[in-house]
């Protein structure tokens, strides 16, 4: 344990080389029994091939927004292959992510996230929360200034290659994020605005989140993330190729998704389920760990700009469509929410909205 000088509290500092060579875990790591029932199957998610939408091949592009369709007015959850994204920076992007991650941890926590901050090491969460901690590590980098001189200033120069890959896979994930924002516009049906979300997204905010899952000790009583919708528009994921550990819940039981080798796993956050009017789904999931393996993941959360008003095209509202489900709000509303009142959970835009309904000056 440590004190958190600012807040005068205790928190769990998390070693991942020490607790991982133990019997057991501590209590602040052990989750629900009714959070950690096990998946059993695997969840039918497309595999989307941007090959067709790239070339502009009308009928492949319809047939890939039905499939995208059907997904995300059920779950949420996608696969893309084939688009643009060069492998081998994907794999750099993982290995700088990893050479991080085997740092000591004194060297580690001198990139930690501050309280408030989207930047930054986190061990666990640790720094915020006090039981069902995830068990893993992260180190987030946010589209408001530059990776390399982040960690230049708090790693020092050698760690200037690393913020170059995370740069570079970031402008790679920008670029990709147009393309499928316009491709959600076509299965969405806009016909008069295809391009709507594309535009929306074009003066984006992004955040490039590396994770670390090492060996638990008591896979079954610990998560690696805990059960929770993005409250993002669209997450973008890339992951080892050869180790399980997302699982969606859908059907009524949690399903996992098979790593494909080269593809992206996208999913519709809460930002994403207002901005089409609650048609699309965000989709509760989470990260399970396992006893023998570690598993590496980078996230690359979509964002509006901080003060972009978050709303539904006029083409989604109304007849065939229904009335508008969620009042205005800013991104920015949105995560001070989550970083000051709400642990980021299954209820988050629930909550979010009715603490917008409830404030007096609120313009909702």
């Amino acid at each position: 344990m440590a004190l958190d000088a600012e807040k005068g509290a205790r928190h769990y500092i998390f070693d991942s080389s020490v607790l991982s060579a133990q019997t057991s875990i501590p209590a602040q790591f052990v989750w629900p029994e009714d959070e950690r029932v096990r998946s059993v199957d695997e969840l039918d998610a497309p595999v989307i091939d941007l090959r067709s939408f790239f070339s502009t091949d009308a009928a492949a592009t319809r047939a890939a927004a039905d499939a995208i369709r059907a997904a995300c007015t059920s779950h949420g959850f996608f696969q893309v292959v084939n688009h643009g994204v060069d492998a081998s920076l994907c794999r750099d992007a993982l290995h700088c992510a990893a050479e991080f991650f085997r740092l000591p941890l004194v060297a580690k926590l001198r990139a930690q996230q501050r309280p408030g901050s989207l930047w930054g090491y986190s061990g666990a969460h640790a720094n915020r929360f006090a039981a069902k901690l995830p068990w893993k590590e992260c180190v987030s980098f946010h589209s408001d200034a530059s990776a390399v001189d982040y960690l230049a200033s708090t790693l020092g120069n050698d760690f200037q290659p690393m913020g170059l890959v995370c740069e570079r896979y970031s402008e790679a994930m920008k670029k990709l994020t147009l393309s499928i924002m316009e491709l959600l516009g076509v299965s969405l049906g806009l016909e008069r605005e295809r391009r709507y979300y594309r535009e929306f997204f074009e003066d984006m905010e992004y955040i490039m989140r590396c994770n670390y899952y090492p060996p638990c000790p008591e896979p079954d009583l610990a998560q690696g993330t805990g059960p929770h919708r993005d409250p993002v528009a669209v997450t973008i994921l890339a992951q080892d190729d050869d180790v399980e550990g997302l699982e969606v819940f859908a059907e009524g039981t949690w399903r996992s998704i098979r790593p494909i080798p080269g593809a992206l796993v996208v999913n519709i956050g809460d930002t994403f389920m207002a901005l089409s009017n609650g048609i699309y789904k965000s989709c509760l999931h989470r990260a399970v760990v396992n006893r023998v393996h570690e598993r590496r993941s980078i996230a690359f959360f979509v964002c509006p700009r901080g003060d972009k008003v978050v709303r539904a095209p006029e083409e989604l509202v109304g007849p065939g469509h229904g009335p508008r489900e969620y009042p205005d709000f800013t991104w920015a509303e949105l995560v001070g929410f989550t970083q000051s009142r709400h642990r980021v959970d299954q209820k988050t835009l629930q909550c979010f909205v009715h603490h917008l309904q409830s404030t007096p000056d609120s313009s909702a």
